[in-house]
């Protein structure tokens, strides 16, 4: 449908009197037009109703701006169509006949709008011929990289041996009793039911390793993001086996980090709840605080409202603050004779009334689907649950692209690095001073080992740039060097033209062990223009509201690491490789955080050694991931298969159809 526009200038339309003044002539009019809307808003016009102006501004603002450019000019302008009216009017139409022609017409601009968006989703991005990094490794950097070798081998077994413990949960005794008493399935076999395959990203799975109260493997829940026919979606499953699946407050610390990054990321969420409620005697960790229990039940109402959608399988008890988990969304499916649901179990209510009763009666799926309504549907086991499951996320307002499958094919013959990600593993620094060139680190992660670097001889401690990792584009900020004023400035121009094109930002952090120290007045200047410039890179990627992911490659200490993006930071994710530190200053460096004094040195010397030794035990990376700094350790040779699902989850978000909930209309009762 082609409409044609010809108005005057606005300011001489001012009211009845003046409608009725040039009624007699055309070009005041929107005219020449076959939509029912136009020519009733002709018809207000002319018996005065309503000022040109006011017409106009029932008209889409695309429209719109074409019609004042239509005034500048003194010509016409035929837009190829018009956008689906949807303000509300102050004036009505005629009669029903006209109504029904006036939704007609809306529904065909609307087909003309899904025609054009269908159309923009099959666009392809830009082609890109960046430079080649040919960087193969030196004879005079081998002995470098065989000793870093060495220490990513001590690393890797020490990785293996925690995956180990933490695949068992909480035993085989505790399995045993689990499976056959129970009668139920194992968290990890749950999830073989219901994602699409075994290859899902799982998160902090060395959480509660090493903690004051004991070791509570996986933290007691399992959580991560997989797909669920074809789509990614945030899964938080109870490991009942884990001290009976009770909440300790590292429980409670991981499923709040995976309601994070399904709001971080607008991922539907699934919930598996197996739970035996909170660990009573840490209740002063538990319940009290903004980030701790209840926030869980916020967070479940936060997502509602921002149309993320929520599933929860009730698959072993639910008690006392677990029973809030899957009344609160959207649709829960609740397993016959295994799942329950109460605030106080048969043992309080017998203690309390003496009346005894069945845990099925009490609040099984019976009771919850045919009397109380709690649950939306029935499964008479686990395995037809979690198809339940399944289908309501087939449900779900998402429209995945059509060539979907054409670029799982085109990955399989995508361009790889030049070098193989094994040798990754030499590239891992043991410590600051066995650093190699990051543009190494950087060939090994990118399509082709193209890169192209930005402002690449200015601030030379920090490489930018652009590169393609399984053909997402992303800019790729990475430390070679001490974070000094210039390569902050450039850090500081690099984020914000990333955030001004929005593309998604990745740190490669390796900071220096210590702070620079203040020994000259030369030095002093140096480091306030550091600051000032550190500042203005932080502010910067505070501000930025493109994605980020950090990968911590080295070492992540004091300031430098909040300016490449930290974890106070909120990035959307944060990894570690094995033998990264995380601390305020590196072991070895503890002097610099004790004040001078030389006449106590024996003294400050046996303080340095508790402190260095402190650091060595903390800053360690599997000390971090125990206590949730992170999302968790990757070995250096998965690193890219990592990125690229973090790219696949973060750009997911575009494919749902609807993200705001529009304002319902009033209605008087």
């Amino acid at each position: 449908m082609h409409i044609a526009v010809q108005v005057v200038s606005f300011n001489r339309i001012q009211g009845k009197q003046d409608v009725r003044k040039y009624k007699r002539k055309p070009n005041i009019y929107i005219y020449k037009s076959n939509s029912p809307f136009i020519s009733e808003l002709n018809h207000q016009m002319l018996c005065g109703y309503m000022t040109l102006i006011d017409a106009l501004q029932h008209i889409q603002t695309d429209m719109y701006r074409c019609m004042a450019r239509s005034v500048c000019s003194g010509g016409r302008v035929c837009p190829t169509f018009v956008p689906a009216y949807t303000q509300t009017p102050s004036w009505t139409l005629r009669n029903t006949t006209e109504e029904r022609k006036h939704r007609q017409a809306e529904q065909r601009l609307q087909c003309s709008v899904r025609c054009m968006s269908s159309a923009a989703k099959k666009r392809r991005s830009l082609p890109s011929a960046f430079p080649v990094l040919d960087l193969p490794l030196q004879p005079i950097q081998q002995h470098v990289y065989e000793a870093n070798l060495r220490n990513s081998n001590t690393c890797h077994n020490k990785f293996m041996e925690l995956s180990e413990k933490v695949s068992k949960g909480g035993g085989d005794n505790a399995i045993a009793r689990h499976t056959q008493r129970n009668k139920k399935l194992l968290v990890r076999d749950r999830l073989r039911l219901l994602l699409d395959d075994e290859d899902f990203l799982e998160l902090s799975p060395f959480a509660g390793l090493g903690l004051p109260y004991g070791d509570i493997p996986s933290a007691g829940c399992l959580t991560g993001i997989g797909r669920i026919n074809g789509l990614w979606c945030v899964f938080i499953a109870n490991d009942a086996t884990v001290k009976g699946g009770t909440a300790y407050p590292i429980t409670v610390k991981k499923q709040l980090r995976a309601q994070e990054v399904a709001i971080h990321n607008r991922l539907p969420c699934v919930y598996l709840v197996d739970s035996g409620g909170a660990f009573l005697p840490l209740q002063s960790e538990i319940f009290p605080d903004k980030n701790q229990g209840g926030r869980t039940f916020y967070n479940e109402a936060i997502m509602s409202a921002m149309k993320i959608p929520q599933v929860s399988v009730v698959c072993g008890s639910c008690t006392a603050g677990g029973a809030y988990i899957p009344t609160m969304a959207e649709e829960t499916v609740m397993v016959h004779r295994i799942g329950t649901i109460f605030l106080g179990g048969p043992p309080l209510v017998k203690a309390a009334t003496g009346e005894e009763v069945t845990p099925e009666n009490l609040g099984g799926a019976r009771l919850h689907s045919e009397v109380s309504g709690c649950v939306d549907h029935f499964a008479w086991e686990e395995k037809e649950a979690y198809e339940y499951t399944r289908n309501i996320i087939s449900t779900l307002n998402f429209q995945l692209p059509e060539e979907e499958e054409e670029d799982d094919e085109k990955r399989k013959v995508e361009e790889e690095p030049l070098y193989s990600s094994e040798e990754l593993r030499g590239l891992a620094p043991k410590n600051y001073n066995y650093s190699l060139d990051v543009k190494m680190v950087v060939s090994r992660l990118t399509d082709g080992s193209r890169f192209q670097e930005f402002k690449a001889r200015y601030g030379t401690t920090l490489v930018t740039g652009f590169a393609k990792i399984h053909g997402h584009l992303v800019g790729i900020v990475a430390n070679n060097g001490e974070l000094s004023c210039q390569a902050s400035l450039k850090g500081s121009h690099f984020v914000q033209l990333c955030d001004q094109r929005d593309i998604p930002l990745l740190f490669l952090q390796n900071t220096a062990p210590t702070a620079a120290l203040t020994l000259s007045t030369k030095q002093a200047d140096i480091n306030s223009n550091r600051l000032k410039a550190q500042g203005s890179m932080m502010s910067a990627i505070a501000c930025a509201s493109v994605p980020k992911i950090t990968v911590v490659i080295g070492g992540c200490h004091g300031a430098d690491s909040y300016a490449m993006c930290g974890r106070a930071f909120d990035p959307n994710f944060l990894f570690l490789w094995p033998n990264a530190r995380v601390s305020m200053t590196a072991p070895g460096h503890a002097d610099s955080l004790l004040p001078p004094d030389t006449e106590q040195a024996e003294e400050k010397k046996n303080q340095e050694d508790k402190l260095n030794k402190r650091l060595e035990e903390e800053s360690s990376a599997f000390y971090g991931s125990g206590r949730l700094w992170d999302d968790g350790v990757i070995l250096p040779q998965q690193t890219r298969k990592v990125l690229r699902d973090c790219l696949d989850i973060i750009k997911q978000q575009q494919y749902q159809l609807s993200t705001e909930k529009k304002r319902s209309a009033l209605l008087r009762i």
